[in-house]
């Protein structure tokens, strides 16, 4: 199945959930965001606080057409068979067309913490995607693989549509050899947050080289980025709001940070100041101090709705086809009035 079957290309809009609110304001948001004309929703599955694949469920149980998607589950602590059995459910609950399922290669310290080696991250995503996609296409799959192994196995659809599942497979990659994979073989690329527009043109680069070895096109690769928008009408508060989450992510996630071109002196004084993973919250407010507002600027869509648009238009000048907002403003109803429209 490639994307661009799946999609139409023009002025997409996401939101992206994660934990901070109730799960039944969640499920409000997601029915205000469907009303205002948001496109997608995309449900995070980040440290151990709430899964990815539970929420959808309740989503899909209250809404019509908005498309669904898991941002992203990772490819250690599920297999192939239960991801797309998990996939398939969730499309007989959504309807055909509505469900996106995102795999990420998961993240250290938290996976090593639980027992995880992720060693081979390359190949244990390229096994796993392909043989997603195959159980979501009906078939019956044998796979002998180095982290995969299937005999025999295949979707057991007793009830309803027993035809291919309409579910495109994304890869969540920041590294520019999980992106070239991505290119390859998977049906998209979900790119991820605090990074700038410019690590954006390498991305597609690294997306368009996969792409060649696969006998494809860049544009056969649909294009979701989670965008990071902390807006508020007082520019400063704004500011303030992703500023935190940056110095989080600076302190346990540096990899996402040095694709940017944050400076590794940077990086190691918040690292230290923070104390890594799970940092704590007085640690994270002093850390916030060091985080000058140009980095801020430089990988989030932060400040007033005018400043926000213009950075979000930013990553769809260099290759976004479709921004995932991560509301960090305390008012995420205004995020979606301002966005209901587009942003060109």
């Amino acid at each position: 199945m490639s994307a661009n079957q799946v999609f139409e290309r023009g002025d997409r809009v996401g939101i992206y959930l994660q934990d901070k609110h109730s799960l039944e304001e969640n499920v409000e948001l997601v029915q205000y965001a469907e009303e205002q004309g948001i496109d997608e929703i995309w449900q995070a599955e980040s440290r151990l606080a709430r899964d990815a694949v539970s929420p959808l469920g309740a989503y899909a149980a209250v809404t019509d057409d908005i498309k669904l998607g898991t941002g992203v589950i990772n490819n250690w602590t599920r297999n192939a068979a239960l991801i797309a059995q998990s996939m398939s459910t969730l499309e007989e609950l959504a309807g055909p067309d509505r469900i996106m399922c995102g795999i990420g290669a998961w993240w250290d310290p938290l996976a090593e913490k639980v027992g995880i080696d992720r060693s081979g991250a390359l190949r244990a995503m390229r096994e796993c995607v392909e043989v997603t996609q195959d159980l979501l296409d009906m078939e019956n799959v044998t796979y002998d693989g180095e982290f995969v192994q299937m005999r025999d196995v295949e979707l057991d659809v007793v009830h309803g549509d027993d035809g291919p599942r309409t579910v495109p497979v994304y890869v969540g990659g920041t590294g520019f050899k999980m992106l070239e994979l991505t290119g390859h073989f998977a049906d998209g690329a979900l790119l991820n947050y605090l990074v700038s527009p410019e690590y954006n043109e390498k991305a597609l680069d690294a997306l368009e080289t996969g792409a060649e070895r696969g006998d494809r096109l860049l544009d056969d690769i649909d294009r979701p980025q989670l965008v990071v928008c902390s807006m508020d009408h007082d520019e400063e508060k704004a500011l303030d709001n992703a500023r935190e989450l940056i110095t989080q992510y600076l302190g346990q996630q540096p990899h996402i940070m040095k694709a940017s071109g944050v400076s590794q002196d940077l990086i190691d004084e918040v690292g230290e100041t923070i104390g890594g993973w799970p940092a704590d919250k007085d640690d994270i407010k002093e850390g916030m101090h060091l985080i000058p507002d140009d980095v801020v600027h430089k990988l989030t869509a932060s400040g007033t709705p005018e400043q926000c648009r213009e950075k979000v238009r930013e990553y769809a000048e260099t290759g976004c086809q479709c921004p995932i907002l991560y509301p960090l403003g305390e008012d995420r109803r205004l995020m979606i009035d301002e966005f209901a429209d587009g942003y060109l």
